[in-house]
């Protein structure tokens, strides 16, 4: 009877849940999802009401009804067991402070969480690891692309049912060695250097359910963990994008599921293992960009699911006595990369068998002979042959192509002109010919792709007027067509998204036009070295982007617009070598973007993610022309205003510039004194206030300029003591003061007239101080011996050590032979 009324009773409860009723999710877990978004919104600075997502977060609603949460279904008992919380902060401002990791902790009280996706967010701090110890039955965790700093939790090594782990584009490094462990209390330790590592923990080979492993762009150093060899379901395993040394472990052959091996961008050395020819089931291979040598191995052209393979950057060598007979792979290639692998002669003919080319990178090498027409015929995506010694015409088959998204020859020696038919690959995104010999007008066509992102044509000798039709809507963002003949007026219509713009070292002249400012994104405009007259608009400072206005050796006259002040990025402005008067306006000292010290390397570059080099900006840096990287510009802060006719005194209002690193005011007529508030510049390597008619003391706030490394006071009417200072001090020799014939100083071995001991005068018994300790005649005998001692001394400290010296550049339009006198 008992147990036909259980029969009854499950019966009864299965119609019931087959009726449509589903329970609810547990309280407890709903509270902790209540309690997380609370955390969130109080850590966040969002000016929305909720982060993306967390809206239907309402505790009168099932939390298996909620956005972003999975339930189990195949249970009586509904429990949470997926959080998928992938950038469910995006709707913060760039701005916004990072959202603490211990906003976390609520989640950890799911301990039926199967996977969790907290990636793409703004999560710092560290990996909260007693928290995701308590989540014992995770199979799927990732958290890549947040701000989590420190070392990788050991508590996430006890998760054994871990299948995935993506930690991928954060800021972890290293863990504390295991006999501090018990100190985490304490609130101050100092730790032996010896008992920190940023290495990859060997306990990571705990995790033998693992089967896609991302340790990507991190901190990492040391070598691969051998343990690493115990994760024998492994699937795909990213290291790249550290600073891992070392050998790739030579057993790495034993990981016999792997599909995917990238360990890109590090400083692993040594050769490529052999036991990686036991990898039958390989489809990637990336170990470009390392310090790995040694002969390339045909062996890797016969493993047969191979379709990516990157070697390039190494010091890998190719065996230039393959050929197309010896040579017959067995694997179909997607995108092959041999950059700087040392291969010489033509292009290697047994590439025209691999049909499924999409991308090829042979830069970096010593290719010679034409552009092969059976290459153009591949209609591959992506064809990088810069840095060869490839010659000939470019074959109009080549842009036929319906699937070209990057051409980069640049730095070759092409010739000829450009075929009309260029235009044609509409779906080119990246266009990098310079450096070649290629001449003729710029065919028209190429304005019309609509695609079309980054163009650089420099360094040729393209000529004629360029009278372009640009669509307003066009995608181009970074042109360079500098270095070359075009002539005409400077054009204007170039598309709305436009960012870098490089016209310099061509012949065009006329006046700045107007509605340059209709580029309101223009981040960088750069027309040096040409023709160009009339004065500067003011309709440039609504330019509110401009970080970088290069229109040095012009002839432009007139006042420098205030107005340029106004623009808050500017931070490279350059003006020299042009016939500009008046006055500085001393609004230029609230520049914004001079007056913040900028420490942080971020490139210009990174608005495209394809990683082509672009040419460096042009400066005369310390006394010499150099290039200032593209990778890391933003760093940069200068002003030179050199060779006009601007005069007056020179703003004290300058010295609030303390991002400045260079300020050449030099071969002008300003008068007056030099500013004391110079002293505030904090980042200032270089000055150079020569050939001009200034006045007075050299300020003594000079002695705070700690960065001060080049210096230039010559060619003025300057007086009285050179400053003293750390810096000061080592700017010793007469070049850097020359024809100031009132200055004096350790400096330039010229002592001032107040430490030169008085003429001897005996002086009646009665009109001597009794109370004096000083005697002069015995200051007139040790003066002279302190002062010989004091230089001595001096002399074997290295303060006369003779400044580096520089390297000059040639440049175009006979600049160089003008400044040589002045360098």
């Amino acid at each position: 009877m008992k147990l036909t009324m259980a029969k009854f009773i499950m019966l009864g409860c299965l119609l019931f849940l087959s009726s449509g009723f589903a329970l609810t999710c547990p309280d407890d877990q709903k509270q902790a999802l209540i309690q997380f978004k609370s955390s969130i919104l109080n850590n966040s600075t969002t000016s929305l009401s909720f982060p993306q997502g967390l809206e239907s977060w309402n505790s009168s609603l099932d939390c298996c009804q909620w956005m972003l949460v999975t339930c189990n279904t195949r249970s009586a008992l509904r429990q949470v067991v997926s959080l998928d919380l992938y950038n469910f902060v995006s709707s913060l401002p760039p701005e916004a402070n990072p959202v603490d990791s211990s906003a976390l902790s609520p989640l950890f009280r799911i301990k039926s969480l199967v996977m969790l996706d907290i990636s793409s967010n703004y999560i710092g701090g560290l990996i909260p690891g007693d928290g995701i110890a308590n989540l014992t039955r995770l199979a799927h965790l990732d958290m890549r692309d947040n701000s989590f700093n420190g070392s990788i939790s050991p508590q996430l090594f006890g998760l054994r049912n871990l299948q995935y782990l993506d930690l991928s584009n954060n800021l972890l490094s290293g863990n504390l060695s295991k006999d501090v462990g018990f100190l985490q209390n304490l609130r101050v330790l100092n730790l032996d250097e010896n008992l920190i590592t940023s290495e990859i923990p060997q306990e990571i080979g705990n995790l033998t359910n693992m089967q896609k492993l991302s340790l990507r762009r991190n901190n990492f150093s040391g070598g691969i963990p051998q343990s690493i060899l115990s994760l024998r379901k492994l699937e795909a395993l990213d290291f790249s994008n550290n600073s891992l040394s070392s050998e790739i472990p030579v057993e790495i052959g034993s990981l016999s599921n792997l599909t995917s091996l990238s360990l890109s961008k590090n400083r692993l050395g040594g050769g490529i293992p052999p036991s990686i020819w036991k990898l039958s089931k390989l489809s990637t291979l990336q170990l470009d960009q390392n310090l790995l040598s040694g002969e390339i191995p045909l062996w890797l052209f016969d493993i047969e699911g191979l379709k990516i393979l990157n070697l390039g950057g190494n010091n890998l060598t190719w065996n230039n006595n393959v050929t197309s007979t010896s040579l017959a792979p067995k694997c179909a290639l997607s995108q092959l990369s041999l950059r700087s692998c040392r291969i010489s002669g033509h292009i290697p003919h047994w590439l025209s068998a691999q049909d499924n080319l999409i991308f090829l990178d042979l830069s970096e090498n010593e290719l010679e002979g034409p552009f092969p027409d059976w290459l153009a015929e591949l209609n591959i995506g992506n064809i990088i042959l810069s840095d060869n010694k490839l010659s000939g015409l470019l074959p109009p088959r080549l842009f036929q192509s319906l699937n070209l998204s990057v051409l980069a020859l640049s730095r070759n020696k092409f010739s000829g002109v450009l075929p009309e038919n260029i235009g044609d690959a509409n779906e080119i995104m990246i266009l990098m010919l310079g450096d070649n010999n290629l001449s003729g007008p710029i065919p028209q066509s190429i304005w019309g792709i609509y695609r079309l992102l980054q163009l650089d044509l420099s360094r040729n000798n393209f000529s004629g007027k360029l009278i372009p039709s640009f669509n307003p809507l066009a995608l181009l963002a970074y042109i360079d067509i500098s270095s070359n003949r075009l002539s005409g007026d400077i054009p204007a219509s170039f598309g709305a998204r436009t960012r870098i713009l490089r016209l310099g070292e061509n012949e065009f002249s006329g006046q700045l036009p107007p509605n340059l400012s209709a580029m309101s994104k223009l981040e960088y405009l750069d027309l040096h070295n040409n023709f160009i007259t009339g004065n500067i608009p003011k309709s440039l400072s609504q330019i509110s982007t401009l970080q970088v206005l290069d229109l040095r050796n012009n002839s432009l006259e007139g006042q420098i617009p205030e107005a340029l002040s106004d623009i808050p990025n500017l931070r490279i402005l350059d003006l020299s070598i042009n016939n500009l008067n008046g006055k500085i306006p001393p609004k230029f000292g609230n520049i914004k973007a001079m007056a913040e010290r900028r420490d942080l390397e971020v490139s210009l570059a990174d608005i495209f993610n394809f990683q082509i080099e672009f040419n460096d900006l042009q400066v005369i840096w310390k006394k010499s022309f150099q290039g200032l990287p593209n990778h890391n510009l933003e760093i940069y802060s200068l002003m030179d205003l050199s060779m006009n006719r601007i005069s007056g005194e020179i703003p004290a209002s300058l010295g609030a510039l303390k991002g400045l690193k260079l300020l050449n005011i030099s071969h002008n007529n300003f008068r007056g004194s030099i500013p004391s508030t110079f002293g505030g510049f904090e980042s200032l390597e270089s000055l150079d206030l020569s050939h001009n008619n200034l006045s007075g003391e050299i300020p003594q706030t000079f002695a705070n300029l700690l960065q001060l490394n080049t210096l230039d006071l010559s060619n003025n009417k300057l007086t009285g003591p050179i400053p003293r200072g750390s810096q000061m001090d080592r700017l010793i020799g007469s070049n850097y003061y020359d024809n100031n014939s009132d200055l004096c100083g350790m400096q330039i071995d010229k002592p001032c007239p107040e430490l030169l001991p008085p003429e001897y005068s005996p002086e009646p018994e009665e009109d001597r101080s009794k109370d004096s300790l000083f005697s002069w005649k015995a200051a007139c005998i040790g003066f002279p011996v302190g002062l010989v001692i004091t230089v001595l001394v001096m002399y074997f400290s290295g303060y006369f050590s003779l400044p580096p010296k520089h390297h000059h550049h040639s440049q175009r339009h006979g600049l160089q032979k003008t400044l040589t006198p002045f360098l």
